[in-house]
């Protein structure tokens, strides 16, 4: 049945309109998105914040160790120069030609001494020094030296820039194993060139030196540095995890870094932030690996546990939001079906409460209000009916005199002018109009006979006002609307007095429609003076006020017809005509329409009285 299908959409939109559960629902997930998406923010750029100052820190760390040691080596150089031209080491170059014995050897103890002195400076680097002489092919050294003079080790090492002896090459025996060392020859206009009789200077110190400024900053950090060199054993601190270095170093080797660059390393499922910094003196780079997670764990941690803490949560407010949705949703979606049964006309529906609780309460008021309406309706409805038919009839009778005043009175006139054509055309006027008002019992008629009124009656006006000419464009489908009886005459009789017979240059009439979205629609048009736009609003509002004596009952009584008629969506409007004049619309909701809803309105009563016997 119809009414059916209208009431389950209702109820459908209702639920999915008013569902508290559904609201409360989406209040929850409303106010944990704000606080996640703004914790997600927070922690993000906490995130790249700590990452970046790990990684600044890090890089200047480093680089400052770097700096640590390119210092002391530059120590270690300065000192090389300023040696090599200390007056004892050009005796000790020149011992073979003149001097005695014992000048020798205090030129040799006073050479060793200044070396030995310049080694111990520093504890965590001691330098070590040897003097090499070309002309006496002799060397004194401040260490364990193997004491034999080697021009091809010279000739070799000497290249002007640190060499780093791993303890692999063939020069391992004269420094010890492991070790870098410079050399530099101080000759006559040609510094750092082998001569043949120079006196060359060799700085060296072990790699522990290294591996001791390496432990120094390890234990002041949490990175595990390492000296590197392409195709080189690596220096590394005490320590260190070998097979997690060797691991690094053959990533290294595979995909050299910069001499000064970071780089993230994945290394046994952990990512690892590289940095490297290169030394002045070196060729080679300290390397540095720091793991992410040990520095950004305890971030992740928090944040794992925040996300936790507000899944949590969300469960909590969820299972609250049923909770309330079982004890108070779902008596309200029964109230709500009750009230929808009763709007479709089901008024013999009872509600029954499981557990006695404040809807009890509400329950039986709703059955005893729905018991009362069931007694009341019939006879409601019925006076419905009825006063809405009175209101029909007397609104018809009402423009029938005001019609009939106005023809009697043209006719008087006509008379008194002594215009016979003018009065039988009025009189035979006024006997088809009386003549179609009563030949049928119906208060309806359709469009094209009221047309048929309205061109006999402007050609009665046309007789009296020769200025007076007309055009009726209506569409097909619209003259077969059925409309109220003397609908139209009022308007255009309103046009023709108030419009093209107050001046002399006016005298057109247009009447048109067309029936489109369910409405139909009429304008009459004239070329009069019109009205302001005050007045033209001010005429709108007195169509829904009520019938005042200084007010015309013409159009009045002819807008509350239509809307008793079609509808309050119906009815009259004035406004300017693109003629010049006034112009007058009138439109209703299709018939259609209307007639559903009046189905619907008698059904329901139907049904309302089979369910009562």
């Amino acid at each position: 049945m119809q009414p059916t299908a209208v009431t389950a959409g209702s109820r459908g939109k209702t639920r999915g309109r008013f569902s508290l559960f559904a609201k409360m629902n989406s209040l929850i997930a409303i106010l944990f998105l704000p606080i996640v998406l703004a914790y997600t923010y927070s922690n993000d750029a906490t995130f790249h914040v700590v990452s970046r100052e790990l990684q600044t820190s890090s890089a200047r760390q480093l680089t400052f160790l770097s700096g640590q040691i390119d210092s002391r080596i530059s120590q270690m150089m300065d000192f090389s120069l300023a040696f090599s031209r200390d007056p004892n080491v050009q005796d000790f170059n020149g011992l073979n030609l003149w001097g005695d014995r014992y000048d020798r050897m205090q030129t040799r103890y006073a050479v060793r001494e200044k070396m030995v002195l310049q080694s111990g400076v520093s504890d965590i680097w001691p330098a070590r020094y040897a003097l090499y002489s070309q002309q006496n092919r002799e060397v004194i050294s401040n260490y364990a030296h193997s004491g034999e003079y080697d021009e091809g080790y010279l000739k070799r090492n000497m290249t002007g820039q640190w060499n780093y002896d791993d303890g692999r090459s063939e020069d391992a025996a004269n420094g010890g194993a492991s070790s870098f060392h410079w050399l530099y020859a101080d000759s006559l206009g040609l510094p750092g060139v082998l001569t043949g009789s120079s006196a060359v200077v060799e700085a060296s110190f072990s790699t522990d030196n290294i591996r001791n400024m390496l432990d120094t900053y390890k234990a002041d950090g949490q990175g595990d540095p390492f000296y590197y060199r392409k195709d080189e054993l690596p220096i590394l601190n005490r320590s260190a995890d070998r097979e997690l270095t060797d691991e690094l170093i053959g990533e290294l080797d595979a995909r050299p870094l910069e001499r000064t660059a970071q780089r993230v390393v994945a290394l046994r499922g952990q990512d690892y932030l590289v940095s490297s910094a290169a030394s002045s003196y070196l060729d080679g780079q300290l390397i540095d690996f720091v793991p992410l997670g040990q520095v950004l764990g305890p971030i992740a941690f928090s944040r794992n546990l925040f996300y936790l803490s507000i899944a949590l949560l969300f469960v909590l407010g969820i299972s609250a939001s049923i909770l309330l949705y079982r004890n108070v949703q779902r008596p309200i979606r029964k109230l709500m079906d009750g009230l929808l049964r009763v709007q479709s006309g089901d008024y013999s529906v009872r509600l029954h409460a499981r557990s006695r609780n404040e809807f009890s309460f509400v329950f039986d008021s709703f059955n005893e209000m729905s018991r009362r309406i069931q007694e009341l309706i019939e006879n409601v409805f019925n006076e419905k009916l009825r006063a809405r038919e009175a209101t029909l009839k007397q609104l018809q009778a009402q423009i029938n005199p005001h019609f009939l005043y106005n023809c009697l009175g043209y006719i008087i006139n006509m008379a008194q002018m002594k215009d016979e054509e003018a009065v039988v055309s009025m009189a035979f006027n006024l006997s088809a109009y009386y003549r179609y008002t009563t030949r049928m019992e119906k208060e309806i008629a359709p469009l094209k006979e009221e047309v048929k009124l309205l061109v006999n009656y402007l050609g009665i006006q046309k007789l009296r006002n020769g200025r007076i000419d007309y055009r009726i464009e209506l569409p097909e489908p619209l003259l077969e609307a059925e409309i109220p009886r003397l609908m139209l005459q009022p308007v255009v009789e309103n046009a023709v007095i108030h419009g093209v017979a107050k001046t002399y240059t006016a005298g057109e009439i247009r009447i048109t429609g067309e029936a489109e979205n369910g409405f139909c629609l009429i304008r009459i048009d004239d070329d009069g003076p019109g009205m302001t736009p005050e007045q033209y609003a001010a005429l709108n509002l007195k169509m829904t006020e009520e019938l005042r004596e200084e007010m015309g009952c013409g159009l009045w009584n002819t807008h509350q017809r239509i809307v008793h008629q079609f509808g309050t969506r119906s009815g009259l409007r004035f406004g300017p005509s693109p003629a010049g004049g006034f112009r007058t619309e009138i439109f209703w909701e299709s018939p259609e329409n209307t007639q559903n809803e009046q189905a619907v309105e008698e059904e329901t009563y139907l049904e309302m009285r089979a369910l009562r016997h």
